[in-house]
């Protein structure tokens, strides 16, 4: 390794004993003086001014002993900079072993042309342990941080992503970000991407990134019962301009058309795809046993058929629909006031059968905790009295307005979507299901901080809601032929 010269050797002593910490924190203002640790003893800090020679130090090349000379794999674009050996080994254990083993004073890597594009800012961030991060350059800065194994930065890198997941971009970032994550194995930035896009499923539908997404991440997006969207016709369309799009081979496409769940589509929709769909001409074959099912479904009474037919199946079961057939969207201004209800009809299943018939639904939203002995209690009218705890958890109630002979094998599960204000965008934050309270969560807004007028779970100081009731038929005993 080349000999430093003394003064920049005595400069990184001074900077490896006053100013490391500024790598991994936040420095303070420069010349700050902070009063603590025992009577008389003071803390004088200059971090920013040692991280700001240190970036001049990078910018000049001063005392520079190392040439790193990126090159892209067809050599067409090439980026010489001049760094000193201490700083690079001191942050990456893989720079120490390609400084152990070169010959001479450069150091040629070879990057992708995306990550050589950014290369200087992620030396940059190696003297400073600061960078500027913008959309389009978040995975390659990410993988030059697990390339050279600088877990600070994909750390950062990971977590810029995950709070930048609704920020508008023209393209869409999202499913590649999804993809991304796979591929290296970051689970908590694919599991991120694979939740925002499931409640936010119309915004992927409609961006720019939906044709060109992977056929894994498009079955791992059918196969949930909690996608949020307008209704299953939605996401047949979407569904259908993805196959004309892709091209895939038969059995993808034939795999993804059987995920779809044509029981939760009206009859009238499926006979306008069955004489208008193209696509679904093309493949009928392989779903004609579910659209049979799902005209029997809508035809007969499902607890009849409930005794022939599994209908806890994914084919009976709706996801988060957000039309008014399924549930009603609640906005809650100054939410930690005072209790507030609302009513709104649903229909009672998605069968046929039961298309016509309506329920009345209650609900209320409290503040503050309501004890298990107080969970509802009605006057005459029906309206919920409860019982309010200074001091307690919000929560919501949904209950049914009158009780009906109508909801004998019907399980009604109630889902609430709380949305949020994301980087200027609305998005759904958080999906509670429960039966009757979401008290059965335990966890329902426990982070919102509605006391907050910041609070990113308000929007213009009210609270945004959407309640969805998902009427599931049950099984009964199967009947012997």
């Amino acid at each position: 390794m080349v000999k430093l010269r003394a003064e920049v050797r005595l400069f990184l002593a001074l900077w490896l004993e006053v100013g490391a910490a500024a790598l991994v924190g936040k420095p303070r203002v420069d010349g700050t003086t902070d009063v603590g640790g025992g009577a008389g003893v003071d803390t004088i800090s200059h971090s920013l001014s040692v991280v700001q020679q240190l970036e001049a130090l990078l910018l000049q090349g001063n005392g520079s002993d190392v040439s790193l000379r990126v090159e892209t794999p067809n050599a067409d674009e090439v980026k010489v900079i001049q760094a000193h050996s201490l700083i690079l080994t001191l942050q990456s254990a893989v720079f120490e072993e390609l400084l152990l083993g070169r010959n001479g004073s450069t150091l040629v890597l070879k990057e992708s042309s995306d990550c050589a594009a950014v290369f200087d800012k992620f030396i940059r961030y190696l003297y400073c342990g600061d960078l500027s991060v913008q959309l389009d350059q978040a995975t390659a800065l990410h993988k030059l941080a697990t390339k050279y194994r600088v877990m600070g930065l994909q750390q950062g890198v990971t977590q810029y992503m995950t709070q930048n997941l609704a920020r508008d971009s023209p393209s869409g970032h999202v499913a590649g970000w999804y993809e991304y994550a796979l591929q290296t194995g970051d689970v908590t930035l694919r599991d991120s991407c694979l939740q925002f896009m499931a409640w936010n499923l119309s915004s992927l539908l409609q961006s720019g990134e939906w044709p060109g997404i992977s056929s894994q991440l498009l079955m791992s997006l059918l196969q949930r019962s909690d996608l949020v969207l307008q209704s299953e016709m939605e996401l047949f369309v979407a569904l259908e301009a993805w196959i004309s799009s892709s091209q895939p081979d038969g059995l993808t496409a034939e795999n993804a058309l059987r995920a779809v769940r044509y029981a939760m589509m009206p009859p009238r929709d499926l006979f306008r795809l069955q004489t208008q769909s193209a696509t679904l001409a093309r493949y009928q074959e392989s779903v004609r046993d579910l659209l049979y099912m799902s005209y029997q479904f809508h035809s007969a009474s499902p607890l009849h058929m409930a005794k022939y037919f599994d209908v806890n199946c994914s084919l009976f079961v709706p996801r988060n629909y957000l039309s008014p057939l399924w549930g009603s969207p609640w906005v809650i201004s100054n939410p930690t006031r005072d209790d507030r209800s609302t009513s709104f009809q649903t229909q009672l299943g998605p069968s046929g059968h039961d298309a016509s018939k309506r329920v009345t639904w209650n609900a209320l939203f409290s503040p503050r905790w309501l004890p298990l002995s107080a969970r509802s209690m009605y006057t005459e009218t029906g309206a919920m009295q409860p019982t309010r705890i200074e001091g307690g958890r919000p929560r919501v109630i949904v209950t049914p307005a009158t009780s009906s002979a109508d909801f004998a094998g019907v399980n009604f599960q109630k889902t609430v979507l709380v949305m949020a204000q994301q980087r200027g965008q609305v998005v759904v934050r958080h999906v509670y299901n429960f039966h009757q309270s979401t008290e059965e969560n335990g966890n329902f807004l426990v982070e919102a901080d509605l006391y907050r007028r910041t609070s990113d779970y308000l929007i213009d100081g009210s609270l945004f809601l959407h309640v969805v009731v998902k009427p599931l038929y049950q099984s009964l005993i199967v009947a012997k032929n």
